[in-house]
């Protein structure tokens, strides 16, 4: 840092030769998004070599003083992309459907999409509205509760009953829970 502060534009490839990995990291931990982690990366040594001037060694060492600017600037750049609505629901389904397979014989996109529709279909009204609330919208179960006036034990009980309806569509039936105990299973065949 001392040789950047001096001028030296060589020290700049060292910082980022010994700390673009650790940036990369807290970027893409952030932004969750690889083209935007890339950039930023970029972005965060052009602004730290911007700044060296302002690096006090007394406050602490360099790669934490690097981390908080990795790391502020992720968040501002989130927080711009969310304002700009950057990654609507539109944009993020055609980029699936143009997503190649990973694993011969999975479901393409559109099945996928499909087979959840038709499942939650099969939900009552409340179950269908706590669901979509807590896993579209992100909100917790008393968050949903304040939302719907309803009490927090009518919420979790709509959210576990309608988790476990999915569940019994969703999981093939050689996955489900086998009895751990021995004592289970003498229970579950009488």
């Amino acid at each position: 840092m001392a040789h950047l502060r001096e001028g030296l534009g060589d020290a700049l490839a060292v910082l980022f030769k010994r700390y673009q990995r650790l940036v990369f990291s807290v970027a893409m931990k952030v932004l969750r998004d690889l083209g935007e982690a890339e950039d930023l990366t970029q972005s965060a040594f052009m602004q730290i070599y911007r700044t060296a001037a302002v690096f006090d060694p007394s406050r602490g060492s360099a790669k934490i003083w690097i981390l908080k600017h990795a790391y502020h600037l992720s968040l501002n750049r989130r927080r711009h992309l969310a304002v700009r609505q950057f990654y609507s629901s539109e944009e993020i389904s055609e980029i699936n459907e143009l997503t190649p397979l990973l694993e011969p014989g999975a479901m393409t996109y559109p099945e996928k999409r499909h087979l959840v529709e038709q499942t939650l279909s099969t939900l009552n009204g409340a179950q269908k509205q706590v669901l979509e609330m807590a896993f579209f919208d992100g909100l917790n179960l008393k968050e949903i509760a304040d939302k719907t006036g309803e009490t927090p034990g009518n919420v979790r009980h709509h959210y576990y009953r309608g988790i476990d309806k999915l569940r019994a569509q969703l999981v093939p039936p050689s996955e489900e829970r086998v009895p751990a105990v021995r004592g289970e299973a003498a229970n579950a065949e009488a």
